[in-house]
Formats: C-alpha cells, structure tokens, sequence
C-alpha cells in the first residue's frame, strides 16, 4: 500500500504546479490508507422525508460526466491514471444505480461549463459552487457536497469550545478578505480578529501558539490537520458552520437546462446513494478526516 500511494504521489506532483503543492500533498497522504477512519462525520444533505420519483431515461443513452482532475479529494488521478475522487465515484455510482452507461472525460476546470453547454457533455461532476449565476445557466442537484467552515485550536492548550461568550477577548486568526473574516466579524464581535495574507500563514500561527483560534475553510485545515505539517499540533473544535449566505449553498451535479429529466434521476440516485450507505462508503474513502 505504502509503496502505491508514493506512486501516485510521484506521478501526480509531476503534473501540477508547484505553486499548488503545498495545498494538494497532504490530500493524497490522507486518502492513502485511512479509508477506515473510526470516528468520521459523515454529512447528509438529503431529507430522509423526501420520497423522489426515478424519471425515465433511455436505457441505450450513454451519459457523459465531464471533470477536472486537479482537485483531490474530489476529482484527481488514481493510481492507474484514471480520475478518481468522490465526484468522480459517485458519479459512477448513480450511473450503476440508476442502470445507464456512463464515460468519464476529463477537461480544465475552467473549460467544463462551456463545454457542457456546447453538448460536449451531459453533465459537470466537478467542484464548481453552486450561486445563483450557475441556476440561471444550468440545473443542479441538490448538493452531494459543502465545504463549511471550522474553528481549530491547538491540542495542549485546552482552549473552551468556541461560542459567543468563550471568545470573549481571545485572538482569532481569519484569512483576511475571506467570508470566513466576514463572518467572524458579523458574529464574533467579542473576539480579536487577526487577519492572514492566506491560509497557509494562520495554520503556522496556531501552531505557534500566536493565535487562541484559527476560523477558516474546513476542508484545507482537514487536509493540514492530517499532514506531516501540522505535526499533530492542532484539531477541531467545535461544530461545523454552513450558513449559505457566507459559505455558499455547496456543490452538485450540473446538467443543462433542457435536460430536466436526466437532473432528476440524479437527485433520485443520489438520494438512494445515501439510503443505502454508498455515499458513507465513498466519504470514507476520500475523507478520512472529515471537515464536518
């Protein structure tokens, strides 16, 4: 196993910027061997109340899901060069739920939403946040994923669990510019905000004890909480935080407008994911730490 994931860690860092290394090493040292992490949040993002309908597709129609490979944990090379991730997975998921042939292509980020509105491809399975922009161009899903914010906090300090009146006079360290900063600075007025040029800086402040708190995006502090750079410093504290109005409504499926029928059975798939533990199975794999 250990000997697989430098292999894919060689082949993958070849290809990227270096710029972005800092950022994606520690995701591919996490989904290595963790896929059987006790203790894991898994989100859900479906009501259990709701009873959607599967609408007929065409069995003889081929599904083609674009994605972009430079995002791990969500879309990124597998070890035998195919994408992989969990917008990948599930992708294949719901094709194997809902009985249809379905292809993978990969494509640059910035090119999939012109590619699928050009009829290159039936639908975008890659982290593009859903606004109200991409609704009035495309359909979506019900979000499949959400990046939420986090408070994290040094192990040895003992700090309290962060609430209204515990940070009361205590340093928060905020990416400044970041809904994150606007947040804190709407809802935690009793705090001293301290605001970072990028993330990479207010982790190293926390773990030099500059900072009581670090509220940030819980994905990237998942992924530094798990690498070799946070040397085991730091973790979270406290519950995940998803107001919409700041951290965004997440990410789903993105289909054309005029192709209603296909959105809808990948809300129902997607939705029968979950039920049936698929998607707990998928998160595992690719979230050993969860954000959540």
């Amino acid at each position: 196993m250990l000997q697989d994931i430098v292999t894919l860690v060689a082949r993958f860092l070849s290809k990227i910027n270096p710029l972005r290394l800092s950022l994606i090493l520690p995701v591919l040292l996490l989904v290595s061997g963790l896929a059987q992490a006790q203790g894991v949040n898994v989100p859900n993002f479906w009501d259990s109340r709701a009873l959607l309908e599967r609408p007929d597709l065409p069995a003889t129609r081929t599904i083609r899901f674009l994605v972009d490979d430079d995002f791990p944990p969500l879309h990124f090379p597998g070890l035998d060069g195919n994408p992989t991730g969990l917008s990948v997975e599930l992708a294949r998921a719901a094709c194997e739920r809902l009985s249809l042939t379905c292809t993978i292509q990969v494509r640059r980020f910035d090119t999939l939403l012109d590619a699928l509105q050009e009829r290159q491809g039936d639908v975008v399975a890659a982290a593009i946040p859903i606004t109200t922009d991409l609704r009035s161009r495309f359909a979506v899903t019900a979000p499949y994923f959400k990046i939420p914010a986090r408070f994290a906090v040094r192990k040895d300090r003992h700090q309290p669990v962060p609430e209204a009146r515990t940070l009361q006079g205590k340093t928060i360290g905020v990416v400044g510019g970041t809904a994150h900063e606007a947040y804190a600075k709407a809802f935690m007025a009793g705090g001293n905000l301290k605001p970072f040029p990028e993330l990479t800086a207010a982790q190293a402040a926390l773990k030099a004890g500059e900072i009581d708190y670090l509220f940030a995006d819980g994905l990237g502090i998942a992924l530094w909480i798990g690498g070799e750079e946070a040397g085991g410093c730091c973790d979270f504290s406290g519950g995940p935080y998803l107001e919409s109005r700041f951290f965004g409504e997440g990410i789903g499926f993105i289909t054309r407008t005029e192709d209603e029928p296909l959105r809808r059975a990948l809300d129902f798939a997607l939705q029968q994911l979950w039920k049936e533990g698929k998607y707990a199975e998928l998160y595992l794999r690719f979230f050993p730490i969860s954000p959540f």
